[in-house]
């Protein structure tokens, strides 16, 4: 398998979790972002929207999407799994997951920051909004793990909702955010103790600067 992504991609940084949680290997090729390298029209043929992470299975078949990609992964390869057996639990999980895919992140997406300022919003406008829009997710992530028990978000293993929240807690500080949610901190300690966690951070990756 073939990975494209970009050592500072969240989403691309999910991917590589998921890849290192379940013990598959992949070759890592990378799109520079700041440069426009994922509009080149080779990306373009394996992905129309220009976006990472993109996945090529050895088929040669490509999927992108992190969140469809990561539950490919664990559809093809079960152990471990990265979401719950009971219905309630996937759902919830799933949810949490998508909080972070769906509403917190794409604000902070390179493409979308740059089209507000070529609008006229300045930089400070812009990470502004994308601090406020973490916070208030966050203050909803706190909410939605109340009372659930072990040191993951939901239970004693990591799931979809921790591949999610770790990239998305670096982003917060990359944006100035000051991190006063306990139950998330401690998630993302818990988290960053194991080696998939680890050894995938964007600091560790060989594109990084």
């Amino acid at each position: 398998m073939i990975l494209h992504g970009y050592f500072r991609s969240s989403a691309a940084w999910r991917v590589r979790i998921a890849l290192h949680l379940k013990g598959l290997t992949v070759e890592h090729r990378h799109q520079h972002l700041r440069k426009g390298e994922q509009f080149s029209p080779e990306y373009l043929a394996l992905n129309p929207q220009g976006l990472l992470p993109s996945l090529i299975l050895d088929d040669g078949a490509v999927l992108t999407q992190s969140l469809a990609i990561c539950e490919y992964l664990d559809e093809t390869c079960p152990d471990p799994a990265l979401l719950p057996a009971d219905p309630l639990g996937r759902a919830r999980v799933r949810a949490f997951a998508q909080v972070i895919a769906c509403d917190i992140h794409p604000v902070q997406n390179l493409r979308v920051l740059k089209a507000l300022q070529a609008r006229g919003q300045t930089q400070d406008d812009t990470h502004g909004w994308a601090r406020d829009v973490i916070s208030s997710g966050f203050d909803a992530l706190e909410t939605l793990v109340v009372g659930q028990s072990g040191p993951y978000a939901f239970g004693d293993t990591p799931t979809l909702a921790d591949i999610c929240l770790v990239p998305q807690m670096a982003n917060a500080r990359r944006f100035g955010v000051v991190l006063r949610w306990p139950r998330l901190a401690a998630i993302e300690a818990a988290c960053l103790a194991l080696p998939a966690f680890a050894e995938t951070h964007p600091d560790l990756q060989p594109d990084a600067e």
